[in-house]
């Protein structure tokens, strides 16, 4: 079965390979004569998705599916979210992103130990995190959305080689004591929140669909 995977990047279409498995071919949108930006101007992680999902739709008619991921710092009030990818501005650089985010927590930690030294304590930890994953899946016209979530809290700096994005500041709940880019791929796979909303759709095609 043929689908149109909304994205450029080798290792999420490597990913979603791996996870739905045989019988079903995944091209990028290139591939199917799509060199445009796609677009991305919802207020949530849903819209974002739902609205890439749709731009490949209308331009291909293929069944195809989409994601839109956000990291959820709690003492940022949610930040970054939606605006994950351009945190530190439009040009996606995500050292730029990493700095902002730890320089914005250590001034939270400063304003907690005045706040401390008040005798006001915080009503959370400062570094809880998540990252949150929403894909949208177009099957004959239908739309179909499945979510994925991987907690975790902010290091304190910089660590690791591997992955992509934030991985090199967030530390998973279920890989304490390192980060995400500091684990092996089929580590991070195994746990991580888009890993966890593709292993739902993919569950939902096998009883949906025959690939063909």
């Amino acid at each position: 079965m043929k689908m149109v995977f909304a994205t450029g990047n080798s290792g999420k279409l490597r990913e979603a390979s791996e996870i739905l498995g045989k019988g079903f071919e995944l091209v990028t949108p290139a591939q199917m004569g799509i060199d445009e930006d796609i677009p991305e101007t919802g207020t949530t992680l849903k819209a974002n998705s739902q609205q890439k999902a749709d731009f490949i739709w209308q331009n291909c008619r293929t069944d195809c599916f989409a994601d839109d991921t956000g990291l959820e710092v709690d003492a940022l009030g949610g930040a970054p979210g939606v605006h994950t990818a351009r945190y530190a501005g439009d040009d996606r650089d995500f050292n730029k992103n990493m700095d902002k985010l730890l320089y914005e927590l250590e001034r939270k930690e400063m304003e907690a130990s005045l706040m401390a030294s008040a005798g006001i304590a915080p009503k959370k930890s400062l570094r809880s995190a998540r990252f949150k994953s929403v894909v949208t899946l177009i099957l004959d016209g239908q739309h179909y959305f499945f979510q994925g979530v991987l907690e975790g809290r902010i290091a304190r700096r910089k660590a690791g080689k591997g992955g992509f994005g934030y991985d090199p500041v967030f530390i998973a709940d279920d890989y304490p004591g390192v980060t995400l880019a500091e684990i092996t791929e089929e580590q991070k796979n195994s746990v991580s929140h888009r890993g966890k909303a593709l292993r739902a759709m993919a569950e939902f095609l096998s009883g949906t669909v025959n690939p063909r």
